[in-house]
């Protein structure tokens, strides 16, 4: 949520809800503002908005830890919370803070054991190949399920999802033919499974400057995910991806590359209509909710009273028309 986020998340939170919005995802990106935190403090302001921690994860906050937490929020929004676990990434894990990143996926399933269990009032005694515990038991539990979904990408870490989870947390730059793989893979055949993702958004009367505005924000991201499914899921493999990887090793991303096929498989980003379009295609695919990332410099409270105007009626008519 960047740098000036712990002073402006309760207005956003009261903005937000005010504009009818379902929900509110705190992203956590290390060495950011702290997830837990901000979460709580978006939570105390509201009535109605489902609160999301997209994601965390078990190696900075050992799992008892995070059930710990998870139960102080939901007791602040009963009902409201959504808990989001991923793997996080060995640079940021390991290297930069010295903590064993070991099986990232045998301690995801661990760490969703654990927390559930927690979470279920449960006196939990537990030997795993990451996380132990000895007759540990939370002082408060919520009295509703907390749902938990992870956020992971690769084919074995969504047929985990779908596995151990009620649904799955998209990355930034998922397209639709992400989801429809997420979907496939983790989703089939589970009533119910969730399946939602962070997309960048930028809508404005003005389409040019609204899709400019994306532009450096994708080729960030393009630099950092080079060479990974998610990328390919959109249709575009490492030869098409690498010049940002590249421009992100020297200086400012290569944001002049972004052109508008980049950012209509990755973005919903445009005049209303443009945009209105371009979620169509993500509902096709059966996500569930975007989750709207805005470019850094974007004005917060203009584009949420856009959004609301716009792009809500929009997406909750073709949620209806899906269901129908």
């Amino acid at each position: 949520m960047g740098a000036e986020s712990p002073s402006r998340v309760t207005a956003w939170a009261r903005a937000a809800e005010r504009a009818g919005f379902a929900s509110a995802w705190i992203i956590e990106d290390y060495f950011q503002p702290g997830a837990y935190a901000l979460a709580a403090a978006a939570a105390a302001v509201t009535e109605r908005l489902a609160i999301g921690l997209g994601v965390v994860n078990p190696y900075t906050r050992h799992p008892a830890l995070l059930a710990m937490e998870t139960a102080a929020l939901a007791g602040i929004a009963p009902g409201r919370v959504v808990l989001g676990l991923g793997s996080s990434n060995r640079r940021w894990i390991e290297a930069q803070m010295g903590i064993p990143f070991k099986a990232p996926l045998g301690g995801l399933r661990e760490c969703v054991e654990i927390v559930r269990r927690l979470l279920a009032g449960e006196r939990v005694t537990f030997r795993g190949e990451v996380f132990t515990l000895d007759d540990v038991e939370l002082e408060w539990r919520p009295p509703e399920a907390v749902p938990v979904l992870l956020g992971v990408k690769g084919p074995k870490a969504l047929r985990l999802a779908g596995e151990i989870a009620d649904g799955v947390h998209c990355a930034v730059l998922a397209s639709p033919g992400h989801v429809r793989r997420v979907r496939q893979t983790a989703g089939a055949g589970r009533p119910g499974f969730t399946v939602l993702a962070y997309v960048i958004v930028a809508v404005g009367h003005d389409g040019q400057a609204a899709r400019a505005a994306v532009r450096p924000l994708i080729a960030r991201y393009l630099g950092v995910l080079h060479g990974q499914s998610i990328l390919v899921d959109a249709g575009f493999g490492p030869e098409r991806t690498r010049p940002f990887r590249e421009a992100l090793g020297e200086g400012p991303p290569a944001a002049h590359l972004v052109d508008d096929e980049l950012i209509d498989a990755l973005a919903v980003a445009g005049t209303p209509e443009h945009c209105r379009r371009q979620l169509a295609r993500w509902a096709d695919a059966g996500l569930d909710a975007p989750i709207a990332v805005l470019p850094p410099d974007a004005d917060m409270m203009k584009q949420l009273t856009l959004c609301a105007e716009t792009l809500v009626p929009a997406w909750r008519e073709l949620i209806d028309a899906r269901h129908r």
